[in-house]
């Protein structure tokens, strides 16, 4: 039977967006502020990355964030889309993750990912080297689990707080990589589609047909990460759009700015080929009303069959932004 969108939970994915123009104090409030309408409306997740050395995003000390967040909302699950594990030691992430989760019971996840979330120099800076970097990743999954695990006190490393806590462990991905790696340990596994579209379909196949179950999970469970921008008409969804459109060409440039006002026209700010170069990296991108909305999502549902979607909205007005998770609440609440 083919999933609605209505079978599906839907989830947020947050960066702390630094608008221009605004402080990184008031980037927090506004993230606190649509968790708690996301809380209010059925989502959930809602997930902070972590990056670094970007002005446009505020959520490096994702960790801190997350307490941040569950101590402002009441049901919504929190955490992190994800921790980029090459930057950690896994022992530090399971005593943070830990500590969430005893403060927060039930309602913490930690999502992690393979890349560094950065450039090269500021991962020098984050590690002082580059050994224990993405090559290592594996292990490191592994013994971040191990951390996790119920109660060893013959171990001669163990995670006070973090050992015998059941804080869900999900890989995120952007390649098959994850997908692999997830199958193999029986992980839940989340696709960066959202920035990343071209390996999605790939890496659900290779996720789904290795899965093998475990103590963690016993089917396979996806998620898909895609960008939404609901306004009342096309018309005004395409036209905040554009603040979205700048940021993706920001990236593509290597001129990341914090998040600008929409724009009437963006002919003036980019040439045809990166034009293209934003479009195809905004390939799993819905934008436009309800109604356009929530037919592109339900093709993208019945095409990829995944368990459950997660949406991030880039969007300058704040309110605008609110009102664009409360559109889409209508498309999946069950009410």
């Amino acid at each position: 039977m083919t999933k609605q969108l209505s079978d599906i939970p839907v989830s947020v994915l947050d960066l702390a967006t630094i608008r221009q123009g605004n402080t990184i104090a008031q980037a927090f409030e506004n993230s606190l502020d649509l968790a708690r309408h996301a809380d209010r409306l059925g989502y959930k997740r809602y997930w902070l990355a972590e990056h670094h050395n970007m002005e446009s995003i505020a959520s490096a000390a994702t960790s801190v964030l997350i307490g941040y967040i569950a101590n402002g909302t009441k049901r919504i699950r929190v955490g992190s889309g994800g921790i980029m594990l090459p930057n950690h030691a896994p022992l530090i992430i399971a005593e943070q993750f830990g500590t969430l989760e005893a403060l927060f019971p039930g309602r913490i996840d930690l999502g992690i990912g393979r890349a560094p979330g950065t450039d090269p120099i500021t991962s020098m800076a984050l590690r002082r080297n580059l050994k224990g970097g993405v090559d290592e990743f594996p292990n490191d999954v592994i013994e971040l689990l191990e951390y996790f695990a119920p109660r060893n006190p013959t171990a001669l490393v163990r995670a006070i707080p973090g050992e015998g806590m059941a804080v869900p462990v999900w890989l995120l991905g952007s390649s098959t990589y994850s997908a692999q790696l997830a199958a193999m340990l029986g992980l839940c596994f989340a696709f960066a589609s959202h920035f990343a579209p071209h390996h999605l379909f790939d890496a659900l196949k290779i996720y789904k047909e290795n899965f093998k179950h475990s103590l963690y999970q016993e089917r396979a469970y996806a998620m898909a990460c895609v960008n939404v921008i609901v306004g009342e008409t096309d018309e005004e969804a395409e036209h905040l759009s554009t603040s979205f459109k700048m940021l993706a060409l920001g990236l593509i440039k290597n001129q990341r700015k914090p998040l600008q006002p929409p724009v009437q026209s963006m002919a003036t700010i980019w040439n045809a080929a990166e034009e293209a170069a934003v479009q195809q990296m905004m390939q799993y991108s819905f934008i436009g009303s309800k109604s356009s909305v929530k037919n592109k999502l339900q093709s993208f549902i019945t095409s990829t069959g995944v368990e459950e979607l997660m949406v991030t909205t880039h969007l300058y007005d704040h309110e605008k932004r609110i009102k664009s998770y409360e559109m889409l609440s209508d498309l999946f609440s069950k009410s």
